[in-house]
């Protein structure tokens, strides 16, 4: 599995140090909070979403939502479905959705639209990674983990047809690897 990879992009020390700036960040933007509601977007988000709460100083609840763009391809279709939805009910709730990586921004786009129809009292959205040179919807990140260039990345919950979540860093997957 890690002879598929071609680098590291983001080594595993890296993306703890920058997990917990942000829980910093999150903890002090939401003193005031009665109880924040992370929404993960599944499944890329497990990884970062469980390392994120464990260090927001908070009083915090977790609910996730699945919806796809991908299948089993390296580019978003641009059709997006929710395949489960949240349990909550997010009316007056402040909503921090947790991303793994902004691509084309369609699919988050699309979350943020049917989520402000629920009336939340705040939405913001957390992503640990960007691609900004993909961006095809705009989408305002409250709290960035990291921008990267445009290039296929797995690990620390990313997949390519369900594999390589389980590395503890961000690499780039070998092109022949999904060219096959």
């Amino acid at each position: 599995m890690r002879d598929d990879i071609a680098r590291v992009l983001i080594p595993s020390d890296q993306i703890q140090s920058r997990v917990h700036e942000l829980a910093r960040q999150i903890t002090q933007d939401y003193a005031e909070c009665d109880t924040l509601l992370l929404v993960g977007v599944l499944k890329g988000c497990a990884t970062f979403m469980v390392d994120l709460a464990r260090s927001i100083d908070l009083p915090l609840a977790i609910d996730y939502i699945a919806i796809a763009s991908y299948g089993a391809s390296t580019e978003s279709s641009g059709v997006v479905r929710m395949i489960k939805d949240l349990e909550t009910d997010i009316a007056g709730r402040h909503i921090l959705i947790v991303e793994d990586i902004i691509d084309s921004g369609l699919t988050l786009a699309y979350l943020c639209a049917q989520l402000q129809r629920r009336n939340p009292a705040s939405l913001r959205i957390c992503t640990l990674l960007n691609k900004p040179e993909r961006r095809k919807a705009e989408v305002k990140v409250d709290y960035l983990g990291f921008d990267i260039p445009n290039e296929f990345v797995v690990g620390y919950g990313l997949d390519y047809a369900e594999r390589y979540r389980n590395l503890p860093y961000i690499g780039i997957l070998r092109p022949e690897i999904y060219a096959e």
